[in-house]
């Protein structure tokens, strides 16, 4: 089960990102704006799937 809260949000985006990535979907597709602490955690997530796929 996946914690509720704050760090829930970052742990349930960091988890859409490495789909995102494991998908081959753009970058650009990034759900969260600017700014949002969960944006990077999509990021570091997809950079990560990415690099495990290529």
């Amino acid at each position: 089960m996946i914690a509720t809260g704050p760090r829930g949000a970052l742990v349930r985006a960091l988890l859409a990102d490495i789909e995102a990535g494991r998908g081959a979907a753009p970058i650009t597709s990034c759900p969260y704006p600017s700014g949002d602490l969960r944006r990077s955690a999509w990021l570091r997530g997809y950079a990560k799937a990415r690099q495990l796929t290529t």
